[in-house]
């Protein structure tokens, strides 16, 4: 019995930007009588069918926009006879779809790290449960990653986790019902040695891929601390302080290595917190900026962040401690006007973000707009193609609406090409190469200038809303982009480099 671990993907760049941590958990987690998982991520090479033999175990995870692809492998595996186990947070929020479209033996719901070496045995016997409850494992029970399985020069980024969970409670996401809002930590002593691990295979580049690297606030500690609440403050106090642990740390890694991150606004009010980034090389973080006014920001429950000037000015304290900001903006919310557009172009100018997305508004399973969306529309729900509007995922890609949810003076396809207008914009080649002077040397203005128009490419054009047509010419563009970018993240291994211990 193999195991074979699977990342769907419709698209293929031929080289990786992140690691997909969840397959090498996975493998950590597959006892060592089964062997080495087989692993394969298809944003590298597509699944080969002859590799999968009866009896074998094929392991899927899926997210709403790889979901179809993944119910694709499935059917084909289970044709082969083998058994077909789906996790992932589509398969969490909808197990029956897995099981009617996607030909499951068993859906696992939550953290695999604990439960899947059960399933493996089950699978073993021949008798693998229709659902099996993985919860939300402590931060102890994170398994490390087996990154010795990663095929060499494949990826330009690696990926490690040092804690789950976000406290917020923003619409439009769904990691605050999935995760939970009590972060779930890991310590220094456990993230450490991974991430030397990844250095002493040739890494040096690694996103902290967490839900909110910024766990605990100033105003959180603030308002326990008027609650007079002793032991909420301790804890709270407690996680900041291993935060500042791991980042120190970090400082003691070789300085070529480069940090990137998710995190909140409220980070601008904590100098110290952004002074202990940078001397951890934590150079980049992604911002949910999402609006720039405070309509659009009441609209998606993310009033804690700041708008106009205001907001310019926060996103301006991160680079002025050393740390640039990749900016997500979100499109289509029901408070944006025509104006809307310019004025958020202008302010990621403004603001002198580094980077910057600007996504369609779509409202995604497991999140309050899609709750919302779904309750709205009650029986009088479209049908497109035989499916209903609320499984847009299942709809053929040339079909889907461009926008789901109508919006009270816009038209979708005139939201789209404003849209596209910003990206193209932002992501002109004056506009890069004016930004490009974040960076010192002409070798690396012009690496800047490639891995912009590489990202432009990638994310852009791809998203779940997007027509066949334009995917693939993103996809086209995208890979001839990709090698040449990889090489610029490439460094030589370091297979002696120490741990570095608390001080």
């Amino acid at each position: 019995m193999r195991i074979h671990l699977i990342n769907p993907s419709e698209l293929s760049f031929g080289v990786g930007v992140i690691t997909p941590r969840w397959l090498y958990v996975l493998a950590s987690a597959t006892p060592t009588g089964y062997g080495d998982p087989i692993i394969i991520d298809e944003t590298l090479e597509p699944v080969d069918r002859d590799k999968i033999h009866e009896g074998d175990v094929v392991g899927i995870g899926i997210h709403t926009g790889n979901a179809v692809r993944g119910y694709e492998i499935g059917r084909l595996s289970r044709e082969r006879g083998a058994w077909v186990i789906y996790g992932g947070i589509h398969a969490t929020l909808y197990p029956e779809e897995a099981q009617e479209l996607g030909a499951a033996h068993a859906v696992v719901k939550g953290d695999g790290d604990v439960i899947w070496g059960t399933v493996l045995a089950d699978c073993a016997k021949g008798s693998p449960q229709r659902i099996y409850d993985g919860g939300r494992v402590s931060a102890g029970q994170f398994l490390p990653a087996r990154w010795d399985l990663t095929p060499p020069k494949s990826y330009m980024w690696a990926s490690v986790q040092t804690v789950r969970g976000c406290p917020k409670h923003c619409s439009f996401c769904s990691v605050w019902r999935t995760d939970g809002q009590q972060p779930r930590q890991r310590s220094a002593d456990t993230v450490i040695p991974e991430i030397v691990q990844l250095r002493r295979l040739g890494y040096r580049f690694i996103a902290l891929a967490d839900d909110n690297f910024y766990p605990v606030t100033l105003t959180d500690i603030s308002l326990a601390r008027r609650q007079n609440n002793h032991q909420r403050v301790a804890e709270l106090l407690s996680l900041r302080a291993d935060r500042f642990e791991l980042m120190e740390r970090l400082s003691r890694l070789p300085s070529d290595m480069v940090f990137f991150t998710q995190i909140t606004m409220e980070a601008a009010e904590d100098p110290e917190f952004l002074d202990a980034m940078r001397r951890a090389n934590i150079k980049g973080a992604l911002v949910g900026v999402e609006a720039v006014t405070d309509e659009g920001l009441k609209a998606i429950y993310k009033d804690f962040n700041s708008s106009g000037a205001a907001l310019a000015e926060r996103l301006r304290t991160f680079k002025s401690h050393g740390v640039h900001v990749l900016g997500s903006f979100i499109f289509g919310l029901p408070t944006d006007r025509a104006g809307t557009f310019e004025a958020t172009a202008a302010l990621a100018q403004e603001a002198e973000v580094t980077f910057a997305q600007f996504v369609m508004m779509t409202p995604f399973p497991g999140t309050v707009d899609f709750q919302r969306w779904e309750e709205n529309l009650g029986e009088k729900v479209e049908r497109i193609h035989g499916v209903p509007v609320t499984r847009y995922w299942l709809i053929p890609g040339a079909l889907r609406p461009k926008l789901y949810t109508p919006h009270p003076t816009m038209p979708p396809e005139e939201i789209r090409k404003r849209t596209q207008g910003v990206w193209d914009s932002f992501y002109s080649l004056p506009a890069i190469w004016k930004r490009s002077h974040c960076v010192k040397s002409f070798k690396s203005r012009l690496a800047f200038l490639f891995i912009s128009k590489l990202y432009r490419q990638m994310y852009a054009n791809t998203g779940i809303a997007t027509d066949s047509a334009r995917r693939k010419g993103a996809n086209r563009w995208a890979r001839w982009l990709a090698r040449p970018c990889q090489r610029l993240f490439q460094a030589q291994p370091m297979p002696d480099l120490a741990i570095p211990g608390p001080m």
